[in-house]
């Protein structure tokens, strides 16, 4: 299908590769140098343009107007934003207002153009009819592994090097960062495909029983059962032996592996003689075993015998523009498994939510809250409130995100900081507020206070001058209602009543709100 594709930005080198490479798929490519010409561009075309790229680098480009505007493109085409390194919060704040996807520079042209193919297909197919991902528990090959970040594409890349080699692989990263997915891509894209993927943790087993479940029992029984054990060597003989938590091996076994790598026989505990086994090692750790092998707690022999292609699967945190992706495919495949009559979608201002989150527990933790939200699910859409415990950290952070934006910024910039986008995020509920208020037989409250940024003289005002006025607003504005007045102030009502204190003001005495 031939796809019309409108490009905006600013940078004229970027333009023309990007055009080479989108138009190299037999897509039409519509060129703007400027939000403007962007704008103008669309509206002539509107009927044939099927999915907007548009640069967020410049801060001077990312002004709330122009955001704003692209949520109301996204319900014509989807819309993909490119944005630097360190204006996150640009995408984040697209991401809310509807935006499909967002990549962080430098991208190469193939990745902004599977953004494009993945956007085409949510606008082709809608929320139905897309292929559903696979479950965990089937085959996994590296098509199944969702890497739109530069990150995550360069570790998927390795793992397609190494699966063509019998080396050793030592997967390196954070819990719950998809180390076994990695591995059993890796295992499925090789030679060993057909044969056996066994998994073995070391962290999960005992001390008394790891020896003989990793190595066998033949001539001792294996404590607690009443037959002999074959081991997990054995099982994987032809195959892949996984092995997690390499950095919780006792020592005593730290030698039966070092010798079972270098002579390819394992020694089954309480057997005669050495057994033979062809087995491919991928082993993982979430710990920096160079410390480990510092502090005497790993061989350093052993470490040099797997550490022969290091792989570092980087945390979630670090590679945002997967967490959409990640998102949506769990969404599509819990549905699928509740045996919903169609999957639920999910709304802009939740999932840059999910997106901003820093989520300790990497992927596993995101697959278990969405797993959760899907299944208490009692609406076709996912909200914030479908997931309260990521919605309650995100709440509770804000205040000090707030209060150390602030801090850093020079003078001036607080007082905007602070207090323009306050006032900014109160001034979006006047006419909210004046619509209930006459739906509700009630006068509307008339605000009579406007906050300006510099005094008679034209110099910036004081931070605190500017901070009293907008809490005693605040406290007019909304009646009174401190956890009101705490959350659209972006602050705790601790923080509130403490700056309450300051100021002098009497929460209780509504007539001194505006003094």
């Amino acid at each position: 299908m031939n796809a019309h594709i409108l490009v905006i930005d600013e940078d004229p080198a970027q333009r023309r590769a990007l055009k080479a490479g989108i138009e190299a798929q037999g897509h039409v490519v519509h060129i703007a140098e400027s939000d403007h010409e962007g704008l103008n561009i669309f509206r002539r075309h509107r009927d044939e343009i099927n999915a907007i790229l548009v640069d967020l680098s410049d801060p001077s480009r990312a002004g709330a107007g122009f955001i704003n505007t692209l949520g109301d493109l996204h319900h014509i085409a989807p819309v993909i934003v490119q944005t630097a390194e360190g204006a996150m919060q640009y995408a984040i704040e697209a991401m809310r207002v509807g935006a499909f996807e967002f990549l962080v520079k430098p991208s190469s042209t193939e990745r902004v153009v599977g953004a494009i193919e993945s956007a085409l297909k949510v606008g082709r197919y809608g929320s139905e009819g897309r292929p559903v991902r696979r479950a965990r528990s089937g085959a996994v090959g590296f098509n199944d592994i969702i890497a739109a970040s530069a990150a995550m594409s360069r570790a998927v890349e390795l793992g397609r090097r190494a699966s063509q080699s019998m080396i050793p692989i030592m997967l390196e990263g954070e819990a719950g960062v998809g180390k076994e997915m990695l591995a059993r891509a890796i295992h499925g894209a090789s030679e060993r495909s057909g044969r056996t993927f066994a998994s073995f943790n070391c962290a999960a087993v005992p001390h008394g029983l790891m020896e003989a479940q990793l190595f066998g029992s033949e001539g001792a029984l294996l404590p607690g059962s009443g037959e002999r054990h074959a081991g997990k060597f054995a099982e994987a003989d032809g195959g892949t032996l996984f092995i997690e938590e390499i950095s919780e091996l006792p020592q005593h076994l730290q030698v039966k592996l070092l010798g079972a790598v270098q002579s390819g026989e394992i020694e089954p505990s309480g057997g005669r003689k050495p057994r033979k086994v062809n087995v491919r090692l991928i082993l993982a750790t979430n710990k920096d075993l160079i410390e480990e092998v510092k502090s005497g707690r790993f061989r350093e022999d052993l470490y040099y015998r797997l550490n022969v292609f290091p792989i570092t699967i980087p945390a979630l945190r670090r590679r945002r523009e997967d967490i959409p992706h990640l998102v949506r495919a769990f969404i599509e495949r819990f549905s699928s498994e509740q045996r919903l009559a169609k999957p639920l979608s999910i709304d802009a201002a939740t999932l840059a939510m999910l997106t901003s989150f820093d989520w300790p527990g990497n992927v596993r933790q995101l697959e278990n809250a969405v797993f959760r939200a899907v299944v208490l699910s009692d609406g076709g859409v996912l909200i914030e409130s479908s997931f309260p415990q990521v919605l309650a950290q995100v709440s509770e952070g804000r205040e000090g995100v707030l209060a150390a934006a602030i801090q850093r910024a020079p003078l001036d910039e607080r007082t905007v900081a602070a207090a323009v986008a306050s006032a900014q995020a109160v001034a979006e509920e006047i006419v909210a507020r004046r619509s209930e208020a006459a739906a509700d037989g009630l006068a509307p409250v008339q605000p009579d206070n406007v906050i300006v940024s510099t005094d008679e003289a034209g110099n910036v005002r004081k931070l605190a001058d500017v901070e009293e006025e907008l809490i005693r607003f605040a406290l007019k504005f909304y009646r009174g209602q401190m956890s009101q007045v705490a959350r659209k102030l972006g602050i705790g009502r601790s923080t509130l009543y403490r700056k309450l204190k300051d100021y002098g003001i009497d929460p209780d005495d509504p007539q001194k709100h505006a003094a």
